[in-house]
C-alpha cells in the first residue's frame, strides 16, 4: 500500500511531498515526522527505499507506507497528556512520533506479536534517545513495548484516550477493540479495507467515518489446542513519574524556554537550512536542414520552449547558490542551546549527565 506521493531524496523531502499532497495537514504532525528520520528504522542496506511512499517488510519487521502513517497521525488528533495504545507496534516508528506530541505526562504503550521485533523497537528507541538531534527539542513520552497477541489482552486492562491498530481487523473483533477506548477517545484501525476513525461518544455509542481505502494484513489469531488457555497479555502499568524524573522534565523545560527567548532576543531564530531545489533540464532538439552552397546539411535548432527551459534552469541554479549560502550560515547558528545550558549549571557531573539523559552529544 502506498505510492500516493513522489519519492523523496531524504526525510525532509518526503515530508514536503506528503504536505503537498495534503496527507500531513497540521504543524505538530509535521514536526513529529521531521524529527524522526524514517530511514533510521530500516535495516542496513535497505535505506535507499526509506523515502518512497511504499510499505516495507523484511522478515517480521514491517513499516507501513508514509501516506498511511500520515493519515493515522492526523486522525488520532493527539494532544499533550493523552494515553496511547499501539496494537501491532512493530518497529516503534509511529509510537516514537506519538511520544513527541503527547509529551512526558502522557502514556505510550505498544503490543507486538513478535519478540524479535520488540527487541528491534527497543534498540531503535534507545538510538533515538542517545543519538538524535531532535530529542532535545521536544518533551518526550517514551514508549513501552510488550510482547503478545493484541487479541488476548486481559479483560481488566485500563482504557486509553487514543488507540491505533496496525493490522486488518475483522468485523467480529471490532467491539473487542472498542471497549479498550475511553469515552471521548479515538480509535483508528483498518476494517474491511477501509482505514476507519471511531470516536466513543458514550458508554455504549460510537461514531465512525472512513478515512481512505487500504490493504492491511489481517490480525493473527493465536492457534491453540482445544481446551488450552490463551496467553493473556498484561499491558504495562500506568505509573506516576517519580519526583526526580518530574524535576528533570521541569528543569529541561525551563532551560529550553530560556534558550529560545535568548535566541529570539538576539535575532538568531534557528531554522532548518533551505533545501536545494532540483535542477530541471528540458531540452527538445529540433532537427532541421539548411542549405550551405548547394549542399543540404542537418542542423539542430533549439525551440522557444528550450530557451524558456534554459532561463528556468539558470534561475534555479542562482537560487540554489543563494540558498546554499544562507543554509551554511544557519547551520553555524544551530547550536544545542539546551545542552550548553545544562553543562553550564553549577551541579555535579553525575546530575548533569542525568539531565542530559546520558547523551554524549
Amino acid at each position: 500500500m502506498g505510492g500516493a506521493v513522489s519519492a523523496g531524496e531524504d526525510n525532509d523531502d518526503l515530508i514536503d511531498n506528503l504536505k503537498e499532497a495534503q496527507y500531513i495537514r497540521t504543524e505538530k504532525v509535521e514536526q513529529a515526522f521531521r524529527a524522526i528520520d524514517r530511514g533510521d528504522y530500516y535495516l542496513d542496506g535497505y535505506r535507499d527505499s526509506a523515502y518512497k511512499d511504499l510499505a516495507w517488510k523484511h522478515g517480521n519487521i514491517h513499516l507501513s507506507a508514509p501516506c498511511i502513517y500520515s493519515e493515522v497521525m492526523e486522525a488520532l488528533k493527539l494532544q499533550p497528556g493523552l494515553s496511547f495504545l499501539n496494537l501491532g507496534s512493530g518497529t516503534g516508528y509511529l509510537s516514537t512520533m506519538v511520544g513527541l506530541i503527547i509529551g512526558p505526562y502522557g502514556v505510550n504503550h505498544g503490543v507486538e506479536l513478535h519478540k524479535d521485533v520488540v527487541e528491534y523497537a527497543r534498540q531503535k528507541l534507545d538510538e533515538f534517545i542517545k543519538n538524535s538531534d531532535s530529542f532535545d527539542k521536544f518533551e518526550f513520552c517514551e514508549p513501552v513495548f510488550v510482547v503478545g497477541n493484541c487479541l488476548e489482552i486481559s479483560t481488566d486492562s485500563h482504557q486509553y484516550d487514543r488507540i491505533y491498530c496496525g493490522a486488518g481487523v475483522q468485523k467480529d473483533h471490532e467491539n473487542y477493540m472498542k471497549v479498550l477506548l475511553k469515552i471521548g477517545g479515538i480509535l483508528v484501525m483498518p476494517i474491511e479495507d477501509q482505514l476507519t476513525q471511531i470516536t466513543r461518544t458514550s458508554q455504549s455509542t460510537w461514531e465512525s467515518r472512513n478515512i481512505l481505502a487500504v490493504s492491511f494484513a489481517p490480525l493473527v489469531q493465536q492457534s491453540r489446542a482445544e481446551g488450552e488457555k490463551p496467553d493473556t497479555v498484561q499491558l504495562p502499568p500506568v505509573t506516576v513519574r517519580s519526583l526526580q524524573d518530574l524535576s528533570r522534565v521541569y528543569i529541561r523545560r525551563t532551560l529550553r524556554n530560556l534558550a529560545n527567548q535568548d535566541s529570539q532576543g538576539n535575532g538568531m531564530v534557528q531554522r532548518v537550512p533551505h533545501k536545494r531545489k532540483r535542477r530541471r533540464c528540458r531540452r527538445r532538439p529540433i532537427n532541421t536542414y539548411v542549405f550551405v552552397g548547394n549542399q543540404l546539411i542537418p542542423q539542430m535548432v533549439e525551440s522557444e520552449e528550450d530557451e524558456h527551459a534554459e532561463e528556468e534552469q539558470k534561475k534555479a541554479v542562482a537560487e540554489e547558490e543563494e540558498e546554499r549560502d544562507i543554509g551554511d550560515i544557519e547551520i553555524i547558528k544551530q547550536v544545542n542551546e539546551l545542552r550548553e545550558q545544562i553543562l553550564a549549571l553549577p551541579l555535579p557531573e553525575s546530575l548533569k549527565a542525568y539531565l542530559l539523559y546520558y547523551r554524549e552529544k
